[in-house]
């Protein structure tokens, strides 16, 4: 008997490995002891196989069987994967009998009405410990069920997460992860940093962000178009040649993070300008430390969170586009994302530069972001300023040092 009944009778799109990773990545960024609740699990899904992957040892996964599976099947196939992961995995008969988690995880993507889904949502919030987040899919082009679940997306949106368009998976998918209760700026420091669709992996150690990606493909269909239009000119050469240098502006490497607690990394590849205390009344009384880096057009341009906390605010500053390396750049463009953290209000600074016109910021206001997280990106040459609480940190680098974002300790609490 399906003790998860689908809201609707449409078919329900495939959820490939991908996908699957991104439902479960809050559940699988979590250090200390979690709980999940995994509803409309189907023993053979591939979102039970990467919450299995993501358990840990002080961890619980309960499931709950959906339309095409079973608790007898559920428990046949938990079983068989030994006594390590079913000492931590439950199956339940049907949702009542569940306890609150850290994390709900909906495993079948939802294709009903907005009524549907919003009361599936509903339902489903309730099973939340304070702080929790709530993974849901839906199908990614334009419908009721999709606008049902934007219109939840915005509603918890105060407090975060996000929602994760999976372009790799047939059909591709949309992950809405939404928080409707605050979570706790302490609990940052035990999360690890989260899998983003943004970056998309080439190699082991090499990804490229997805903007690159749409980059590459429109100068690739730019000259696919040229060659048809006039076969006999070379003009189609120009944006053939040029996809792989965009593509690899956008690139997005792999680096191992810093795990001394004491340490602040550096938010972005580049050349340290200066190093200064500042008051700026926009962020609090006191002063800030402030270190500015430069990112030439050959830096990677992915920024990173430079330590743990909970985005407490995003806003955007106008000004104009000089270029990033000097003074004038104090007043380009800018996007202010404002963290709180267990030692003070942090400042990340993202700034146009003579060329960089566009910037990309992904998490939203009340998420939680781990040291060393992906959060956006800013397109060719530009500037990222880290602000500091100064009594609280000190400086370990000077101005003309190369820093490498993620991986470099730029300063140090006290």
């Amino acid at each position: 008997m399906t003790q998860f009944p689908a809201v609707s009778a449409t078919p329900v799109p495939a959820v490939g490995a991908r996908a699957a990773r991104a439902l479960t990545a809050e559940f699988a960024r979590q250090n200390a002891a979690t709980t999940a609740l995994l509803v409309g699990a189907d023993h053979a899904s591939t979102v039970v196989a990467a919450a299995v992957e993501a358990l840990l040892p002080g961890d619980t996964l309960t499931l709950i069987a959906g339309e095409h599976s079973s608790a007898d099947l559920l428990r046949g196939h938990i079983t068989g994967l030994g006594s390590w992961v079913a000492d931590r995995v439950k199956i339940l008969e049907s949702l009542d009998e569940a306890q609150t988690a850290d994390v709900v995880i909906v495993g079948e993507p939802q294709t009903g009405t907005a009524e549907e889904t919003r009361g599936l949502i509903d339902k489903l919030a309730k099973h939340l410990n304070d702080g929790g987040v709530l993974s849901i899919a839906t199908p990614a082009g334009p419908g009721r069920t999709q606008g049902a679940a934007a219109e939840l997306f915005r509603q918890g949106s105060l407090f975060g997460v996000g929602s994760d368009l999976v372009v790799r998976n047939q059909p591709p998918l949309r992950v809405h992860k939404l928080r409707f209760t605050p979570a706790d700026v302490a609990t940052a420091a035990t999360l690890a940093p989260t899998f983003r669709t943004s970056s998309v992996p080439v190699t082991r150690t090499m990804h490229i962000d997805s903007n690159g990606v749409a980059a590459a493909g429109i100068a690739l269909g730019l000259a696919a178009l040229a060659r048809r239009a006039r076969p006999k000119s070379k003009l189609w050469l120009i944006p053939a040649l040029a996809a792989a240098p965009v593509a690899a502006f956008f690139r997005d490497p792999e680096r191992d993070v810093p795990t001394d607690p004491t340490a602040i990394i550096a938010a972005a590849d580049g050349k340290v300008l200066s190093v200064e205390r500042i008051r700026d009344d926009r962020f609090g009384p006191g002063e800030f430390l402030r270190i500015a880096v430069f990112l030439s057009v050959f830096d990677v341009h992915v920024n990173r969170s430079p330590v743990a906390g909970r985005v407490a605010d995003y806003f955007v500053e106008e000004g104009g586009y000089a270029n990033a390396a000097t003074a004038a750049a104090e007043h380009n463009v800018a996007a202010y994302t404002v963290l709180d953290t267990e030692r003070g209000t942090v400042v990340v600074a993202q700034r146009t530069g003579l060329i960089a016109r566009r910037i990309v910021q992904r998490a939203p206001v009340g998420t939680l972001v781990a040291k060393g997280e992906r959060f956006g990106l800013i397109r060719f040459g530009s500037r990222t300023d880290v602000y500091l609480p100064a009594d609280e940190a000190e400086a370990l680098v000077g101005v003309d040092e190369r820093v490498i974002g993620g991986a470099t300790v730029i300063a140090r609490w006290r």
